[in-house]
């Protein structure tokens, strides 16, 4: 599987970034409306888009003389996929130990009593 790109990594670190790609994920929603939503002014909500877009993970088509947004699924899933792939077998590792450790602790809690 190919990961995502730095890029896109990058991009879902912000959280204005994640704020707007959550905003567009069901529907196509105007720029006007997102910096709003974001609580953020209209060039700096450009910017953030600009970075999702290059990134792959918003779509943006033209109507008349807006700009709407929508998430790339298919684009977000690969990089959710990749986290997840990324993360599963730390994470596993960890929720061992801690599982380890808490069995120990009962252990030694049952020997003192």
């Amino acid at each position: 599987m190919t990961g995502p790109s730095d890029e896109a990594l990058r991009a879902i670190a912000h959280p204005a970034r994640r704020a707007m790609l959550r905003l567009v994920w069901d529907a196509e929603r105007p720029a006007s409306e997102l910096a709003e939503a974001a609580g953020l002014t209209r060039p700096a909500a450009s910017q953030h888009l600009k970075q999702l877009r290059e990134a792959g993970l918003v779509s943006v088509r033209v109507d008349a003389n807006r700009r709407l947004y929508r998430a790339d699924l298919g684009r977000v899933a690969q990089v959710a996929s990749f986290l997840e792939e990324f993360w599963a077998g730390p994470l596993q590792r960890l929720r061992a130990a801690a599982e380890t450790d808490a069995a120990t602790g009962r252990r030694r809690a049952e020997d003192v009593s």
